[in-house]
């Protein structure tokens, strides 16, 4: 069993909000993505990524995939399907070149959890007190600081914060990172996008998730709370308590 909360919200600066997410409950998924582009391009290439990689999942079941390498492949294949999605979009017209998107996708399945990503938007392990980033950030600051280049104080309000070095749309062919997590009773397992990961300390996060008396009211203080320091980009948020 688990508890399910979700809210996406465009901040206190962006009109258009470029972020989507998708809830798939009876099949136990959950998927964020947060699109890049301009003449709302974004909101396109991040929308049509989710729809696609939802469409396939309630056309082939998870549940067929077998062990890690299986669902592993079975991601892969989501995030193939989504990619070439929006690389033909984003030829179309000229007002959609350049269009691209993250993506990351949660699937919790007999007391593990298995993540996918492609670009900065994160998946993020709560347990007790402490808190674990499980996906590593696709962008040049996070290269930089694998590197050694800089600190992790620098990487916090980095110039080149949003450059993004890996996503949907980018590139004619894309690879996701995969990741397989043992989970146990009371883990919250959060996707954000970068809205809320670059306005909040993650310390900051464990208390907000503690003190929130459900995962419904814990997205919404924690889009509130990114509103409150500054909500300088769309802010999105999926919640899952085991």
């Amino acid at each position: 069993m688990v508890q399910i909360g979700f809210k996406t919200d465009p901040g206190n600066t962006r009109s258009v909000n470029e972020d989507a997410l998708f809830v798939m409950p009876k099949q136990n998924i959950y998927i964020v993505a947060d699109g890049v582009g301009g003449h709302n391009a974004g909101e396109l290439a991040s929308r049509t990524a989710v729809g696609c990689i939802a469409e396939y999942i309630a056309h082939n079941p998870i549940s067929k995939a077998l062990g890690e390498e299986g669902i592993k492949s079975y991601f892969q294949t989501c995030m193939d399907m989504a990619n070439t999605s929006v690389v033909e979009l984003s030829k179309v017209g000229r007002e959609f070149k350049g269009m691209a998107t993250t993506a990351v996708i949660l699937y919790i399945a007999s007391k593990k959890a298995y993540i996918s990503n492609v670009g900065d938007s994160r998946a993020y392990l709560i347990r007790k007190e402490t808190i674990q980033q499980i996906t590593e950030d696709h962008t040049l600051v996070s290269q930089l600081l694998k590197e050694g280049t800089i600190t992790k104080e620098e990487a916090w309000d980095h110039p080149m914060n949003n450059m993004i070095t890996r996503a949907l749309g980018g590139e004619t062919q894309v690879t996701a990172d995969f990741f397989q997590i043992d989970i146990i009773k009371d883990d919250i397992l959060m996707l954000c996008t970068d809205g809320l990961h670059n306005e909040i300390p993650e310390q900051q996060m464990v208390v907000i998730l503690k003190n929130s008396t459900n995962m419904h009211e814990a997205c919404s203080n924690l889009v509130r709370s990114a509103n409150d320091h500054a909500g300088k980009d769309n802010i999105t948020a999926i919640c899952v308590r085991i």
